[in-house]
């Protein structure tokens, strides 16, 4: 089936509630095509949990999400996964005693089709497998510059090659959307700018939607194609940077007076 109205990703109506409180109100946004929109917003605007509806950990009390015309609002997170929709997370999610490619090559498994019989025969249609998923890992490898780290145990490695590394393994599962929450927290300004070098060529090179959430303004308004701006889980503003920069609602909430 096609895009929903054109739309890779469409969030229609989304409302989130803990007990009375509620995060998300009404939500409406729109994925369209090959491109970067960016939610930004104070902290407790929404964001994370308007990324945690669309991955399925969070479910919806109203509302629908629509993934390349398909409804996804009550699908499981691994089912919304094998669909396309991958996701970094805020707190790095790896195995941290594992190697780098291990944790790619980890990724891969909900594309491995061959059972554990098949596998430990290795041999014939297993052994084609096991290239064509190494193929994919070190092409991202080679993409992400990694490969002097391949064989690092992660968790001894800084944390914004962390960080790459995450986004390496949200990439492995050759995602049709890219949901990033917080890619560039807690980074130096050199990690930022080859995070951002990495997240434009996801999108020039790999033709990969992305979603992203971040804090850094400045890198929002270098990178974004659009910007949707939360507060207190009302959307307040949807538009292009310049838009976004010269909205009143926005400089009160977010940017300050």
């Amino acid at each position: 089936m096609g895009e929903q109205n054109g739309a890779t990703l469409k969030v229609e109506g989304v409302s989130l509630l803990f007990g009375h409180l509620r995060a998300l109100d009404s939500i409406d946004i729109e994925v369209r095509g090959s491109e970067i929109l960016a939610i930004i917003g104070p902290n407790g605007a929404g964001k994370s949990c308007l990324l945690n509806c669309i991955n399925g950990f969070y479910r919806p009390q109203e509302g629908d999400i629509f993934f390349e015309g398909k409804k996804i609002t009550t699908l499981a997170t691994h089912k919304i996964a094998e669909s396309g929709i991958a996701r970094t997370f805020q707190n790095i999610e790896l195995y941290t005693g594992l190697s780098v490619l291990d944790n790619l090559m980890a990724a891969r498994h909900i594309h491995m089709k061959r059972g554990a019989l098949a596998a430990a025969v290795y041999f014939g249609p297993a052994y084609n497998e096991e290239m064509e998923h190494r193929r994919v890992v070190e092409d991202i490898m080679d993409f992400l510059e990694m490969e002097p780290i391949r064989k690092k145990v992660v968790g001894l490695l800084p944390y914004g090659m962390r960080k790459r590394v995450e986004l390496g393994r949200a990439l492995a599962l050759e995602p049709k959307l890219l949901l990033l929450d917080e890619p560039m927290a807690g980074m130096n300004i050199d990690e930022k700018e080859d995070m951002a070098r990495f997240i434009i060529d996801t999108i020039e090179l790999r033709r990969i939607p992305i979603v992203i959430v971040e804090h850094d303004m400045e890198v929002v308004m270098d990178i974004a194609d659009r910007i949707v701006v939360l507060d207190f889980g009302h959307k307040i503003a949807d538009g292009v940077p310049d838009e976004i920069r010269a909205n009143p609602s926005v400089i009160k909430a977010y940017l300050g007076e």
